[in-house]
């Protein structure tokens, strides 16, 4: 339930401007209203305007018009850095000196509210994936502007930390009870937070370790599909917590985490497993090794932002008692969230084959499978390379990058990385040729240090049709090409201990051959 709004004469007369169509010379049914919990936001022809509400809460103080102008400023500054073409600034509403109010007019300020260029809802990713056509390029691509942000952002180091994580589990039990035997029952509550609590003494450290070097930042600490838009075909985060620095000074993965879980909860796992990916070999190399090693948080993280969305829900219950949804929701977040934290066993899938045998392809297929959510890390040889030489991924490279001694540094850095994700519990396919066998048995290796299930997999594929694959290639991250593919000929496989798989009908049959293989191995 919204809070109550304060007597506030100045305040409710800006309410009533903001919505009168004649304010903007439109039509009696020309604006739109969309109210939230502590604000309220005016559609009208080509911009919207927001309008705080004049109440105090635990975490924001919007009492006077002085803190909602600073509030204001903050918001249009902070939601610059991704959608600076969205928010075009702090507007007045005046008094005139006949004692009217005015929308940016010269007067005496009474009332302050943000301007932004008004978009088509129906753009909004939420709004997308509801209607069944939100695709994974533009997840793909909203994944590796998140990566450039929170590379660019400045270290917070008073902020973070397992100390403050557990302020917030202890705040979400307190929300949770507030719903007991309601929504959720007390038993369930008890579960849930004692696994958080066992979850966060479990990897308190690694908490630590990522605030003391500076992977704590000022994010956007609301980075869920309602919160983003296709601005010219480009998906842009905006509305971020502007409110609350508690909130908003977090960890770069707890921000993500909204977003994993969001896709996940929808049943998109294919889009939350390439948003994570994508993410990944989007950082620098040393930003992306550093994420590598905080996956063990990613259960505490996905759990904690299920069960935000679920008290949040369950919030909206009682604003909305006709709707009959809202509760069987809040619960669905409430059980997702208790599902996180037992994350299935980490395991080594390793996917090889000569060039155009479809690697790639199938490891995409079977990662949102494999492990806990939101799914294997990809560790393409052919991604790694581009990252490693600080390239775009569908840059080619110039020959000195595939030589011997680049390779056996793509392929270290490949074994490393798989030995980081396993470490942390999380588990990984490794996409590569893997043409040499002490490349093969390397890469075994790493699982049998890491006590994890090592499956491989071996593509094999005529050659013909392994050269109108390369071939057909657009956008992609390989550079291999027929030359590449007639000079593979002589390689000298040695013996391939892995399942092989033959690859040359369509993908989808390749899938579920390596799927019925798998499965086999699993019940060996």
């Amino acid at each position: 339930m919204s809070p109550a709004i304060p007597q506030n004469k100045d305040w409710q007369a800006s309410f009533d401007l903001l919505a009168d169509p004649a304010t903007y010379g439109l039509s009696d049914d020309g604006v739109e209203r969309i109210d939230t919990s502590i604000s309220v936001i005016f559609l009208a022809g080509a911009y919207a305007y927001k309008l705080r509400k004049p109440i105090k809460l635990n975490f924001l103080d919007f009492s006077t018009t002085q803190l909602r102008r600073r509030d204001c400023e903050r918001e249009v500054a902070l939601n610059r850095r991704t959608a600076p073409a969205l928010y075009l600034g702090v507007v007045p509403i005046t008094r005139a000196e006949d004692g009217t109010l005015v929308l940016d007019g010269a007067g005496h300020a009474v009332e302050w509210v943000v301007r932004m260029h008004r978009f088509d809802r129906a753009q909004m990713l939420d709004a997308q994936a509801e209607r069944g056509v939100l695709t994974i390029a533009t997840i793909e691509q909203l994944a590796a502007d998140i990566a450039r942000f929170h590379e660019a952002l400045p270290p917070e180091p008073d902020w973070g930390g397992a100390e403050n994580f557990n302020r917030t589990l202890l705040l979400n039990d307190e929300q949770y009870r507030d719903f007991a035997d309601d929504i959720f029952t007390s038993a369930a509550i008890d579960r849930l937070s004692g696994a958080s609590k066992a979850a966060l003494d479990r990897v308190a450290g690694t908490l630590d370790a990522r605030r003391q070097a500076g992977w704590v930042r000022h994010c956007h600490g609301d980075l869920h599909l309602g919160n983003i838009c296709c601005l010219d075909g480009v998906a842009t985060p905006f509305d971020c917590i502007e409110f609350s620095d508690a909130i908003a000074r977090i960890d770069l993965l707890y921000d993500l985490a909204f977003l994993l879980m969001d896709l996940w909860h929808r049943g998109l796992g294919r889009h939350a497993n390439a948003c994570l990916n994508r993410y990944l070999v989007s950082l620098t190399p040393a930003a992306c090794d550093a994420a590598l090693a905080g996956l063990g948080l990613l259960p505490l993280f996905l759990s904690c932002r299920a069960g935000v969305r679920a008290f949040v829900t369950a919030r909206t219950c009682r604003s909305h008692p006709d709707d009959p949804a809202l509760p069987d929701t809040a619960r669905a977040y409430f059980s997702l969230a208790e599902e996180f934290l037992a994350p299935a066993p980490p395991r080594l899938v390793a996917v090889g084959g000569l060039s155009g045998s479809g690697k790639s392809v199938l490891a995409r297929a079977l990662a949102p499978a494999i492990g806990a959510a939101p799914g294997a890390v990809l560790l393409r040889s052919d991604e790694i390379r581009k990252q490693l030489w600080g390239h775009a991924l569908t840059d080619k490279l110039p020959p000195e990058a595939y030589t011997k001694a680049a390779s056996d540094t793509v392929y270290d850095t490949l074994r490393q990385r798989a030995r980081t994700a396993l470490q942390t519990g999380h588990s990984v396919i490794a996409d590569a040729v893997h043409a040499r066998p002490e490349e093969r048995h390397a890469l075994e290796a790493v699982a049998i240090e890491q006590a994890a299930r090592f499956d491989g997999l071996w593509l094999n594929a005529p050659e013909p049709v392994l050269t109108a694959r390369v071939d057909a290639r657009r956008g992609d991250a390989s550079d291999a090409d027929a030359r590449v593919v007639r000079q593979q000929r002589n390689y000298r496989l040695g013996e391939i201990g892995w399942h092989k798989i033959s690859a040359a009908g369509t993908p989808e049959d390749t899938h579920a051959r390596a799927r019925h293989a798998l499965a086999h191995i699993d019940r060996q």
